[in-house]
């Protein structure tokens, strides 16, 4: 019933084509732990998507998808948690010569999609920066389609007027290739020397950009090293993007709001704290489409919502969605949003402006891309060239030239165990109050967390350096969490010298960032999952100096 999936590095050392000029350059049924899930609240069945193998008390390879229906303020999303490395073993790891800064090449126009193995293409239109670029549908090719939510791809732009440093966001609309939209995307009205930002997002494997015409070089589009695509995500003019928005930052013409204190007290999460990121941390974009039952796609707005009746919401996997439609609300947090210019009179949240947010406010220890992330690795290998040109993507500082790759995995996993399973014992009442993103996987928000930091420590290859998994799970007979025992004793890696190594890397608070809840929070060792998440915290953790600047 569910088919075998390759894990990226297999997947890259069966297929090079030397001659291609790239841009990026289940056998048995299991629990449902084992399966990546599409679920809405009106619609409690799981959808199989492909398995993973897992061992218990451990979650291994664990892959969870969610899609939760939008109504009026309350987005929808799918969340993978982690797992891009479902059969991931231990592996001798190296470092190419470090190379900072890739650049982008385009992609061959016709790249063969693989439905079976989860890859597919993608379509840049002409002029992708502009109001009719955007407005043009991106086509879903390969032979894939997006009635199928496996396969279901993402486009997301963020927007930004340099002259005034006004933010706005826009959903590109993803159709099936030969098919139309089920309505015309609206056409957005763009400042004069808008700057534009595009990231992508996928529900299955490897997304390849295609291009029409010179698109790709117009966009300034990037899917990874050649030969070495990073999977899901990929993006056009982000450098740029991010460049001009910090300008208008540092200028005063752009804003960004304080992240405020959650009910806990600490200061509210980002996409970049080490209390709530995972293995493959700044990953997919918060875009909503409208699916039809004949397999056509609309924007998701009020006004297709009101006339495409029947229509449900297709939406893609993000740690984005994680942290502003569940983590935020239960803690009292509220994410940075912007004017929606796909549904005109709305705002919304975008994968850009959660990265605009934690960098201007996150305080140290920093959680940036890590080089033993699976989306930056390389046939198995750590690579400094592409976890900078996968940061260079998000707006995250690259890594320093005598950068360590060992320390810097090190120095990641050692501040994920230390800072994170403390806070969510810390905030277990309210997590678990609150509702879970998949019932099938963990029966509140505290459980769902709790195995999502048990597989990103496994597929992080965490135990490499000396440290042990904090997270012990009890499941129930269908596979889901109802309870988690998480060790919050500070541990201390054992495989290199990470303070000398990574000091001089460490990067500066923000002066305006709150106090970092994620340096004082550690609660006493072995906290069992059903013990008082209100308790004060007993101790101080440590944490690593921020892995590679």
């Amino acid at each position: 019933m569910f088919a075998k999936r390759r894990s990226a590095w297999e997947r890259e050392r069966d297929y090079q084509d030397p001659d291609q000029d790239l841009d990026w350059g289940l056998e048995d049924e299991g629990s449902e732990w084992d399966r990546y899930l599409d679920w809405v609240p009106t619609d409690e069945r799981p959808i199989p998507k492909f398995k993973f193998p897992v061992v218990l008390p451990v979650v291994f390879g664990l892959v969870i998808g969610l899609a939760i229906a939008a109504q009026s303020s309350h987005t929808t999303f799918m969340q993978e948690a982690f797992g891009h490395l479902p059969h991931h073993h231990p592996r001798a790891v190296s470092t190419p010569p470090i190379h900072h800064r890739g650049r982008p090449t385009p992609t061959p126009t016709t790249p063969a999609g693989n439905p079976a193995a989860m890859d597919c293409t993608i379509t840049v239109p002409e002029n992708p920066l502009s109001a009719r670029g955007l407005a043009t549908p991106y086509q879903l090719g390969g032979g894939c389609s997006e009635a199928n939510t496996d396969l279901q791809a993402f486009v997301q732009a963020t927007i930004l007027d340099p002259v005034t440093g006004t933010l706005s966001v826009y959903n590109p609309l993803v159709i099936t290739a030969g098919t139309t939209p089920a309505a015309a995307p609206v056409v957005p009205t763009l400042p004069r020397h808008a700057i534009v930002d595009l990231l992508f997002g996928f529900n299955g494997n490897i997304l390849t950009q295609v291009g029409t015409d010179d698109s790709l070089r117009e966009g300034n589009c990037v899917n990874g090293l050649p030969g070495s695509p990073f999977g899901q995500v990929s993006y056009c003019n982000a450098a740029a993007f991010f460049r001009a928005a910090n300008a208008d930052i540092a200028a005063g013409r752009l804003r960004i709001p304080a992240l405020g204190a959650g009910k806990d007290g600490l200061a509210c999460p980002t996409t970049r704290d080490f209390t709530m990121i995972d293995q493959d941390q700044s990953d997919n974009v918060t875009s909503l489409y409208l699916l039809m039952a004949n397999g056509q796609t609309a924007q998701k707005n009020t006004a297709n919502s009101a006339r495409l009746t029947g229509a449900t919401t297709a939406a893609n996997g993000s740690d984005n969605a994680l942290l502003g439609f569940f983590l935020d609300p239960a803690l009292g947090c509220t994410p940075m949003t912007a004017p929606d210019l796909s549904n005109p009179g709305q705002t919304s949240t975008s994968q850009a402006l959660d990265e605009l947010a934690a960098a201007a406010s996150q305080a140290a220890p920093i959680a940036l891309t890590p080089v033993n992330d699976p989306m930056t690795m390389v046939n198995g290998a750590f690579s400094i060239q592409k976890t900078d040109l996968y940061r260079e993507g998000v707006d995250q500082p690259l890594l320093p030239g005598n950068t360590n790759a060992k320390a810097n995995a090190q120095a990641y996993c050692t501040n994920l165990v230390n800072i994170q399973a403390p806070r969510l014992m810390l905030d277990k009442a309210l997590t678990t109050a609150a509702q879970s993103p998949a019932a099938a996987l963990g029966n509140s928000l505290f459980t769902f967390l709790a195995a999502r930091l048990a597989g990103s420590f496994t597929n992080l290859n965490c135990q490499n350096y000396g440290l042990t998994n904090p997270v012990t799970l009890t499941m129930d007979g269908n596979g889901a969490a109802t309870a988690a025992v998480l060790n919050t004793a500070p541990q201390t890696a054992t495989g290199f010298p990470v303070r000398a190594a990574m000091a001089s890397a460490s990067p500066s608070a923000s002066p305006s960032a709150s106090p970092s809840a994620t340096a004082t929070v550690a609660p006493a060792a072995s906290a069992s999952a059903t013990s008082s998440a209100s308790a004060s915290p007993s101790a101080s953790a440590s944490p690593s100096p921020s892995p590679g600047g």
